[in-house]
């Protein structure tokens, strides 16, 4: 059930957090932000329990995962900017 409910918070705050975040919010698609809010709530899970915020069988709630998903997206321009500029 946990990466269940890992998927489902995050394509919800893939979604927010396209509509959160400032730029050009480049991948588009409905597959990227889906892909974008899962990594986004996997990162969220990720940290939250490296720093001891969650158990090892909890993720991230939806306000970690929206702000993962941010932290992703603002990864992602960064990278495709460094890319196009020569």
């Amino acid at each position: 059930m946990g990466i269940l409910w890992i998927i489902v918070i995050g394509f919800v705050a893939g979604i927010v957090a396209r509509l959160l975040a400032p730029g050009p919010n480049r991948p588009s698609g409905f597959l990227l932000t889906t892909a974008l809010g899962i990594a986004g709530a996997f990162v969220a899970t990720f940290l939250g329990q490296a720093v001891g915020w969650y158990r090892p069988d909890q993720g991230a709630g939806f306000i970690a995962a929206t702000v993962g998903a941010i932290i992703v997206l603002f990864v992602w321009n960064r990278v495709a900017a460094a890319r196009r500029t020569p």
